[in-house]
C-alpha cells in the first residue's frame, strides 16, 4: 500500500511513565497499515527518546512549532489527520485540550485536527478523580472526542487503583474501531450509560466441578469495545472469560448467575442501555457438595437435581430501573431460530433480541457470527455472517434509534 493511501494517525505521546507503552501502540497502528506521526511533548521525550518514536513509526519526528517552519507543522499536521489519538494522555495535558491552549506542538495538532481524537488517559487515581480533571473530561467528551476510562491496577510506586493506562492492544481496537466509523455519527452514543453482560456462568457442582456453557464472550466484549468509540460509559458484567479487559470499560468480574444477577441490576440502576449478551445458566444444582463426588465402583452416581436459576433478562425488562431504558437480549437457538426467537422476544418483554443459530462449530468462542436482530416493533435486522463487532454496531444502531425516539 502507497503510503498516501494508508489511514494518516498521529499520535501524541504525552510526560508520564507510561509513555514506553505507547511503542506498542505505534507498533500495532504501523503494522495494521496506519501511516503514523508521532507528536511527543517535551515531558514525553524525558521517558522515551526521539530515536524510538522515529525508528518505530519510520517518519520524522517533529517535536516543537519552530522546526520545519516552513511546512507549518502546527497547522498540517492536525489537518492531514484521519485520527488523533494521545496515550498516554497526562492530567495536564487532558487541561490543557480541554481549555483550548495551544502552547506546544501537540495542543495545537489537536486545535486544528478535524478528524476523530481519542484520549487513552494514564495518572495517579487521585488525579483522576479530582473535580478539575473530572470537568475536563466531560468538556472533551461534549465536544465529541473519545476519552477511554483508565484501567485499574499497579501505578507508579507502591500505588494501586484507577489511572492505570489501558492494555495498549486494547487501545489499538477502540481506534480500529473509531476509524472504521469514519466521518459517522461515531460519538452516538456519547453521554449515555451502557450495561453489557458477556461470557458464560459457571454453577458449582462440588468443589471442583460445575456447569456451564460454552461462550467465551467474545461478542459481549465486541458490544463493549463498540460502544467505546462510540462514546459511551461502559459497565461491562463477564462471566468466567479469559479476554483482556476493553480499554475503557469497567469491568465487573462475576461467576454464577446470581452474581451476575445482582452486578448486572446494580449497575443497570442508572444505565441508559442493557444488553444481555451473556450464556447464563437456566438451572443450577439443587445442592452444593462440600467434598468432592467420588466415582464409587460398582454404584450409579445419584441424579444431579437441578433448581431454576433467576430470570434476568425477563426482570430488567419489567423494571426498567430507569425511564426510557432500553433492554436488549440474546438468544442461543439449535432449530427454529426465528420462531423461537420471536417467542422469546414475547415472554422476556425486552424491546431487541438478537437471536443466532449455535452448535459446536457455530458462534461460541468464534472470531465471527450470524444473528437476526428482532424487535418488539415487529421488525427483523438480518445481519449477515462476517466480525462479531459488524453484530455490535447494528445493536447500538438500534438502540442509539430507540434511545433518540425516546
Amino acid at each position: 500500500m502507497d503510503r498516501s493511501d494508508k489511514p494518516r494517525v498521529v499520535l501524541g505521546v504525552s510526560g508520564g511513565i507510561a509513555a514506553y507503552k505507547a511503542c506498542e501502540l505505534l507498533r500495532r497502528l504501523t503494522e495494521s497499515g496506519h501511516d503514523v506521526r508521532v507528536v511527543p511533548t517535551g515531558s514525553a521525550l524525558r521517558f522515551v527518546g526521539e530515536p524510538t518514536w522515529a525508528a518505530l513509526s519510520g517518519n520524522p519526528v517533529t517535536t516543537g512549532v519552530w522546526e520545519d517552519v516552513h511546512e507549518v507543522p502546527h497547522v498540517r499536521i492536525g489537518q492531514e489527520a484521519d485520527l488523533v489519538v494521545v496515550a498516554p494522555a497526562t492530567a495536564d495535558t487532558l487541561a490543557r485540550a480541554a481549555h483550548g491552549l495551544a502552547d506546544d506542538l501537540l495542543t495545537n495538532t489537536l486545535l486544528t485536527a478535524r478528524c476523530p481524537v481519542v484520549f487513552a488517559p494514564a495518572m495517579h487515581t487521585e488525579m483522576w478523580e479530582h473535580p478539575a480533571t473530572a470537568e475536563n473530561v466531560a468538556t472533551l467528551r461534549r465536544r465529541g472526542a473519545v476519552v477511554i476510562e483508565p484501567a485499574v491496577g499497579r501505578l507508579t510506586g507502591r500505588d494501586t487503583g484507577k489511572g492505570r493506562l489501558p492494555d495498549p492492544g486494547e487501545i489499538f481496537e477502540v481506534c480500529r474501531r473509531v476509524l472504521a466509523r469514519g466521518a459517522a455519527p461515531g460519538r452516538d452514543l456519547a453521554g449515555r450509560h451502557v450495561v453489557i453482560s458477556a461470557g458464560g456462568t459457571r454453577e458449582p457442582l462440588d468443589p471442583v466441578r460445575f456447569l456451564g456453557n460454552r461462550s467465551s464472550g467474545r461478542q459481549g466484549y465486541a458490544l463493549a469495545r463498540t460502544a467505546v468509540a462510540r462514546g459511551a460509559r461502559v459497565t461491562l458484567v463477564a462471566a468466567n472469560t479469559a479476554l483482556p479487559d476493553p480499554a475503557g470499560a469497567d469491568v465487573v468480574p462475576v461467576g454464577t448467575a446470581v452474581q451476575l444477577r445482582e452486578a448486572v441490576l446494580k449497575a443497570a440502576e442508572d444505565a441508559d442501555a442493557v444488553v444481555m449478551a451473556a450464556a447464563v445458566a437456566d438451572f443450577r444444582p439443587a445442592r452444593y457438595a462440600q467434598g468432592k463426588i467420588k466415582k464409587r465402583e460398582g454404584q450409579e452416581p445419584e441424579p444431579v437435581a437441578l433448581v431454576r436459576n433467576p430470570d434476568v433478562l425477563a426482570e430488567l425488562s419489567a423494571a426498567r430501573l430507569r425511564p426510557g431504558q432500553v433492554v436488549v437480549g440474546f438468544a442461543a437457538e439449535t432449530d427454529d431460530v426465528l420462531a423461537n426467537g420471536r417467542a422469546k422476544l414475547a415472554r422476556k418483554g425486552c424491546d431487541l433480541l438478537v437471536v443466532n443459530e449455535v452448535g459446536e462449530d457455530k458462534t461460541f468462542g468464534a472470531e465471527e457470527n450470524e444473528a437476526v436482530v428482532l424487535g418488539a416493533d415487529g421488525s427483523e435486522t438480518p445481519v449477515p455472517h462476517g466480525p462479531k463487532e459488524a453484530l455490535a454496531d447494528t445493536v447500538w444502531d438500534a438502540v442509539v434509534h430507540m434511545l433518540n425516539a425516546g
